[in-house]
Formats: structure tokens, sequence, C-alpha cells
């Protein structure tokens, strides 16, 4: 472990603190003011993403020589939270760029596919992972996109469903199968610039929640890639995304973590404000044991999305924490959402106030990036495995 990190989980080195008040301040003072006109057009508002790079928060862990922060996964970890505790939608573009794309390319990519592309990322390029399927959803790798051969490179056709952020992307990380009788090793990875001929932005989904990212259906079309355009090894596909998505639910605990403390603030902060009986409702003891259960909730959530974030950057092994993680955290946001359009009672109820989007934004959790039944599935997999975590 790098010597500025701190080996405790909550316990944070200066330069993390630093990084962690700024993107609070920047989550206040930009992003908290456009929240719910995004909501509402179900679209981020132009120039948010340039206003990210600006900070250093889509190439978090980009080394500096492509133009990066060059942080750590904790790091972009950090700003996951502190960007979801006022919006998740953004929240989510930061988390997918990173725990995902970012993540990948630095694994796997070329040396020349890192210098194309994470100087651009950095700079506010998006990247829009496109694993799932209509026929393949937890059963990732029933794939029916297919890539085939040609003389100069790959042609790819097939639909991608439930896309984030696929019209914004500039470029698409696309799973599709080299070779579908050899089942899950022939898919294979490739990275399609979003310009090229034969991929199409399809419907753009009407959603619950995080409704400022959008979410479509990416079609191909004999879509012709060169050669170069291969993402790591025919027939690797599948490792690539179970390690990518591994990390990846690190960030979506990071983003329901962030939601559930943002939900929290606001229910706290309206409990002092709301009075009843002559009276703050915050000074009633049913609404002191509400607040406090829901704190105690999120510090157990926080002590497991740093422990596996921190893991992750030891090198260690990090796989069940993960799931765990994604698991544990997303069923603590949906509850203390929850309990935070009640503290609100009525006005929770309403687009006036905060609360009701809380509670939207929350239920993805348990969805995407892997159902909570997959995370148990992973979880129970691993403990029966390795008797000596038991």
């Amino acid at each position: 472990m790098p010597a500025s990190v701190s080996t405790s989980l909550t316990e944070l080195s200066e330069d993390e603190r630093l990084l962690q008040a700024t993107v609070r301040q920047f989550a206040a003072e930009v992003v908290a003011p456009l929240v719910s006109s995004m909501d509402e057009a179900q679209k981020f508002a132009p120039g948010l993403f340039v206003k990210l790079a600006e900070l250093g928060l889509m190439g978090i862990e980009i080394p500096e020589e492509f133009g990066g922060a060059g942080g750590s996964f904790f790091d972009a970890i950090l700003a996951v939270e502190a960007l979801s505790a006022v919006d998740a939608s953004v929240g989510l573009v930061v988390d997918i760029q990173n725990t995902l794309c970012v993540n990948a390319l630095l694994r796997w990519g070329t040396q020349a596919q890192k210098e194309k592309w994470l100087p651009a990322f950095a700079a506010g390029t998006l990247c829009s992972y496109a694993l799932s399927e209509s026929g393949s959803g937890s059963d990732a790798f029933a794939l029916a996109t297919r890539a085939v051969r040609t003389k100069s490179g790959y042609s790819l056709t097939g639909r991608k469903m439930w896309i984030s952020n696929a019209p914004e992307a500039g470029v698409f990380l696309v799973f599709a199968n080299l070779d579908p009788e050899a089942g899950y090793r022939g898919i294979t990875a490739f990275l399609v610039d979003a310009g090229t001929p034969g991929l199409t932005v399809g419907r753009k989904e009407d959603k619950l929640g995080i409704r400022a990212s959008s979410t479509c259906e990416v079609i191909f079309e004999d879509c012709e890639i060169p050669a170069d355009h291969l993402f790591g090894e025919e027939g690797r596909g599948y490792k690539i995304a179970i390690e990518v998505l591994n990390e990846g639910r690190i960030g979506i605990g990071a983003q329901m973590l962030g939601l559930a403390q943002g939900a929290w603030n606001h229910a706290a902060r309206y409990a002092q404000q709301r009075k009843q009986f002559g009276k703050a409702i915050a000074s009633f003891q049913a609404v002191q044991f509400n607040l406090a259960e829901m704190a105690t909730e999120i510090e157990a959530a926080r002590l497991m999305v740093y422990n596996a974030a921190r893991r992750k950057d030891a090198g260690l092994p990090f796989v069940t924490e993960a799931a765990m993680t994604k698991y544990f955290v997303s069923q603590v946001a949906e509850r203390v959402a929850s309990q935070c359009v009640e503290v609100f009672g009525g006005n929770g109820y309403v687009r006036d106030y905060p609360a009701e989007k809380y509670f939207r934004d929350a239920k993805i959790g348990k969805i995407y990036e892997g159902t909570s039944n997959m995370q148990l599935m992973t979880i129970a997999k691993q403990l029966l495995t390795d008797p000596v975590k038991i």
C-alpha cells in the first residue's frame, strides 16, 4: 500500500481529505443548482463534463503523463461518494469513467490505445461500457452480438441494451462473441469510436431514477472496426468484463453510500426546521431514533466501501468484499432514502423537496452491475470455496 494512503478505513490522508473537500465543494456549488433541471430534462447540463474534467475527475487514476490526476482507486471512490451525495447521476458518470473504462484501459489496453484514449478521457471524453443485452442481463455472457473477422479487422452486428451515457460517449467498450461455438470463451472486447459507420444510438429509456444519465439501446449493423481496435486478446473478453465489474461494484457501493449520506443530510436538516406541536420534530425521540438508525447503517456501509477499495489498492483479494459491498450498501441506500421521505412526511412525496429524488435514484443500486441475487451467489461461492473466510 502506498505510504500516502492511511491503513485505517475511515481515516483519510491529507491528500484524500483535500480531494474529498474539493469535490464536496464542487458538488455543492456547481452540481446542486442543476440537479432538479437535469432530472426533469433527463440530460446533463451543457459543459458539465468539461467542468468535471477540469477538476481532474474524469481521469482520476490516469497517469499524469497522459493528462490524468495520477490518483488511486480509493481517490475515485471518494469522488463518486461526494458527488452522489448531491446527485447520483453525476456520481455515476465519474464511476463508469473511472472504475470501469479507465481501469480497463490501464490494464488491458495497448500502448497505442492508451496514447489515443487516456488523454481524451482525462479531458472529458466519455467512455460507455456496452455489455448488457435484452437476453443477457444477469446471464451476462449469453451475448447475441456477434463479431466476425474481416480483411481489415472486425465487423460487429447486434444490439446492446441499458447502456449508460451512450448519446454522450466518444468511445464504446463493446463485448461481442467472436466464436459462438466456444460459448463464453469466444467473447471478445473491442473499442469502437462513437462515429463509426454502422453504430447507432437507439431509443432512450424513460427511467424511474438517475434520469439525467442517459440509458439507451446501442445498435451495431455491420459495424466495421480496424484490427487495432481489438481490446485485449481474442476470447479474453469474459475475463476483462468480470474483473472490471468486480471493481465497478465497489464504485456502485460508493454511489449508493453517497446517496444515503445525502438523503440523511437533508432529513436531518429538515427535522431541525420542521415544527409540529410547537417544536422541531428533531426533538421527538421517534425522529431521533430514526435518524440514529439511518446514520448507523450509513457508517457500516462506509466501512464496507472503504475496506473494499483499500484492499483493491493494496493488491489484496477483494471479490468477496466487492460483492458484499454492492449487496449491503444498495440495501442501506434504499432504506435510508425511504426513511428520508418519511421524515419529510407529505413534503417528501412531492418534487418541490429533494427526498423523492433520492428515493427514486436509490432503487437502481440493487439492479445494475449485478443484481442483489447475483451478489449473493458470488458471496456464497467465494466463501464456500475458501473456508478460511468463514
